[in-house]
């Protein structure tokens, strides 16, 4: 006898469906960065005009659009990927708190870079990604949380130069972006502080000088360090056109 549909249905446990639904809008906004590119290159609409151009009025609108606009295909990927993983990360450990530090990462980057930066079209997502990145480490070490902190420090190990694109390095890059980026992201982390995790680690994290506190569940388990070798590649992420103020 044939079952009914309703067997055929393969139910994920909570957990997984959890990991599942918190990679919807990541992917979503990934999906629009990509759409936003393909339309700049395939009719020419010089979108990198719309980016950030500091303390010039009709640069300001540059502030919300900015994220949107890359500069070439290299730039969209390493923006992409790290953009998908601290997004789906965000979602799954505080989704209570994930618009709201994607909003101040964007605007809190955005108004910086208008204000202090260099005068030159600043464009890209990786304002956004450094306040991500940034948020979710600092949470991970305020909350003592191994994986909060292992997140974010996958991608800085997959992209080595992460640290060194907040300093004045390379000329085409926007450090200012990646600087107030980060910046936002560790001012949250504390403002945020005490809202919980939705997920927490099976066992805290026991720091060496609390390790003399006499304690019956440290003793039975014992913090492992364990080191991982990862490879590493050039980061380039938000970019500066010089091209002139805008007309």
């Amino acid at each position: 006898m044939a079952g009914s549909d309703e067997d055929s249905v393969v139910h994920l446990p909570r957990k997984e469906r959890g990991l599942v639904n918190s990679a919807v809008l990541p992917a979503i906004a990934v999906l629009l960065l990509w759409c936003a590119y393909w339309l700049d290159v395939v009719f020419d609409l010089e979108f990198y005009r719309l980016g950030i151009f500091p303390r010039i009025a009709k640069g300001l609108s540059g502030v919300v659009a900015a994220p949107f606009i890359h500069g070439d295909l290299d730039h969209l990927l390493n923006n992409s990927i790290p953009l998908f993983v601290l997004g789906w990360g965000l979602m799954y450990f505080f989704p209570r708190l994930a618009g709201r530090v994607l909003i101040g990462s964007w605007l809190v980057s955005g108004l910086c870079v208008w204000v202090s930066a260099r005068s030159s079209y600043h464009i890209g997502a990786s304002g956004v990604v450094y306040g991500l990145a940034a948020f979710l480490f600092t949470s991970g070490i305020l909350r003592r949380q191994r994986t909060l902190m292992g997140l974010a420090l996958l991608v800085v190990f997959l992209y080595g130069g992460l640290l060194w694109g907040m300093f004045p390095i390379f000329p085409h890059i926007s450090w200012e972006s990646h600087f107030w980026g980060g910046a936002a992201g560790v001012i949250m982390a504390f403002i945020y502080r005490h809202v919980p995790s939705a997920v927490n680690d099976p066992r805290p994290i026991v720091w060496d000088d609390e390790e003399d506190e006499p304690n019956d569940d440290k003793a039975l388990h014992p913090m492992t360090n364990d080191e991982d070798e990862h490879g590493t590649r050039t980061w380039r992420s938000t970019d500066t056109w010089n091209i002139g103020p805008p007309k």
